[in-house]
């Protein structure tokens, strides 16, 4: 008992860098408290001790604000992070050297007693914040699922689940030879996320020159990755991966605001086109009436942003 308390103080030390000492660990984690309730509980729900089992895991829920049913299994060196508002069912199995965030549920979606109801996460998986993993299927070792992820279905040992209903997603970089020819053409030549409305129209343009492609902007809403020529520089891993254990992803960002910036780029593009395009009628003797004033694709950016 006392090895497995050392091993899961020495785990949040290693996993925690706001963790300064073993005194702070032992006296102010929830997720520790939670876990040494639980054992207690635990033990006297396998000797039938049923309703002294469930009510000192009640005591543990109001003290540290997680909910562990005292029939579930947790693992070795288990560690939860800030830990309010988790819930784990009766029937759910923890894998050792797990992590989870707070807000996680491993609940289940069936109503009969006896049966298996919720899930059994592997050893080394990391639940990130708000995720939701309900049934009584498998989470492979070394797996992770991704803040606000749903997960309903069985994950493979590595894999990477993220979003509603959550997906598997690579776990490694795409390969330069994957760059569609138009992301080619953008990154050679990017465009600033709040370019003026004229900015980069040099040459006589024809209206077939302003083709474009909705497919980018779909991408951003489906996967939430920056577009072509904005800048994100961040370390966390959900660069490469797409994980990210929290429910904000600095950066990625919003993805509905960069599609808002690429409509509104889009738009000043146009705009500069007709009005390059009436500037050469008149050269030609022509006169055109009523045209409106160039779009401020800057301000408009801006307001987006605000």
């Amino acid at each position: 008992m006392l090895k497995k308390l050392r091993e899961n103080i020495d785990c949040i030390l290693e996993r925690d860098p706001a963790a300064r000492s073993k005194l702070e660990v032992v006296t102010c984690y929830p997720g520790f408290h939670a876990i040494v309730v639980h054992g207690i509980a635990h033990r006297l729900w396998v000797a039938q001790w049923f309703w002294l089992g469930r009510f000192i895991s009640h005591l543990g829920r109001v003290l540290t604000g997680i909910e562990i049913h005292p029939g579930a299994t947790i693992g070795r060196r288990v560690f939860i992070d800030h830990g309010f508002g988790v819930v784990i069912g009766e029937t759910a199995e923890i894998g050792d050297d797990c992590t989870i965030y707070q807000g996680v549920t491993l609940g289940g979606t069936r109503l009969y007693k006896g049966a298996k109801r919720h899930p059994t996460l592997g050893k080394g998986v990391v639940v990130g914040a708000g995720a939701q993993v309900l049934g009584g299927f498998t989470v492979g070792d070394g797996a992770r699922i991704g803040s606000n992820a749903v997960v309903v279905k069985p994950v493979p040992a590595g894999a990477t689940a993220v979003g509603n209903p959550a997906r598997l997603i690579e776990a490694k970089p795409q390969a330069p030879e994957a760059v569609t020819a138009a992301a080619q053409e953008q990154a050679v030549k990017p465009q600033p996320a709040h370019a003026p409305a004229n900015q980069g129209v040099s040459a006589p343009l024809s209206p077939c020159d302003a083709g474009w492609d909705a497919a980018p902007l779909k991408a951003l809403l489906d996967k939430g990755t920056p577009p072509p020529g904005s800048a994100a520089p961040s370390d966390s891993a959900s660069d490469t991966t797409g994980f990210t254990a929290y429910a904000v992803d600095p950066g990625a960002g919003d993805p509905l605001v960069k599609v808002l910036h690429e409509l509104i780029n889009h738009a000043a593009a146009q705009d500069a086109r007709i009005a390059q395009l009436c500037q050469t009628i008149e050269a030609m003797g022509s006169q055109i009436k009523g045209q409106s004033a160039p779009l401020d694709a800057q301000r408009l950016n801006k307001l987006v942003d605000e």
